[in-house]
């Protein structure tokens, strides 16, 4: 097991909270090439996208209770686990359907590295927490920038199931990482955690918190409208 508050633990935190958005940017430039693939339209292929982001808006509210409640560890195994299947369904996709679908689970199964990955930077490098995020955004922003690229390439010399397949190997070393190194970081989990009165109470209480609400329509319309560009980049 890695020493909690390590460099080790921290690069291996940043990979998984990264690993949901090289997901979504490294298979952009095969989506003009899917349509003739699937023999479908523009706004067909473009719906993997959109429900991608829809399976990670849901996981979110439920992968952090769940974790607070059973622990950081086992949820996360579990969402690496589901990631690996889905990106198996996703490279022997024989419909549009089929891939659409594939790609909401594998949405949840990113969603915990994405949501996790930050709960244990908050359990174990308490005042260090804010240097430990930062470097994490670093980390993100630069994998942004490059998974496209990689995609363009991986498509340009092997076809667009190769990308998926360079995501279930990636997959994959995480799960044996995490797996093998990650020890469970929750040392107070909450047996109320995933009762739905209280799920409900505490999102009553966000939701009645002004400055909460601002911060979350802020970065909802930033989210959103990059992904309106990200959508229509490739085409």
């Amino acid at each position: 097991m890695l020493k909690p508050d390590s460099i080790a633990t921290a690069v291996l935190l940043a990979a998984l909270v990264a690993f949901g958005p090289i997901t979504t940017d490294i298979y952009l430039p095969a989506l003009p090439g899917l349509v003739k693939t699937f023999e479908t339209d523009a706004s067909r292929i473009q719906l993997t996208l959109s429900i991608f982001l829809a399976g990670y808006a849901f996981a979110q509210l439920l992968v952090g209770p769940l974790s607070d409640r059973f622990g950081r560890r086992p949820i996360l195994i579990g969402g690496l686990v589901l990631y690996f299947f889905a990106t198996l369904a996703c490279i022997f996709a024989g419909t549009i359907g089929e891939l659409i679908t594939a790609r909401f689970f594998q949405a949840i199964g990113a969603c915990s590295g994405a949501v996790l990955g930050r709960a244990v930077v908050r359990d174990v490098y308490g005042a260090n927490a804010a240097k430990v995020l930062a470097y994490i955004a670093t980390t993100m922003a630069t994998s942004l920038m490059v998974a496209p690229v990689f995609g363009g390439y991986l498509l340009k010399w092997f076809g667009w199931q190769s990308i998926f397949i360079v995501l279930v190997i990636s997959n994959f070393c995480l799960f044996v990482l995490v797996y093998r190194y990650l020890q469970e970081t929750n040392q107070h989990k909450n047996p109320n955690a995933v009762d739905l009165v209280h799920l409900l109470m505490n999102y009553r209480e966000l939701l009645r918190n002004r400055l909460f609400v601002g911060y979350v329509l802020t970065n909802s319309f930033s989210y959103g409208g990059i992904f309106c560009f990200i959508s229509g980049s490739s085409f």
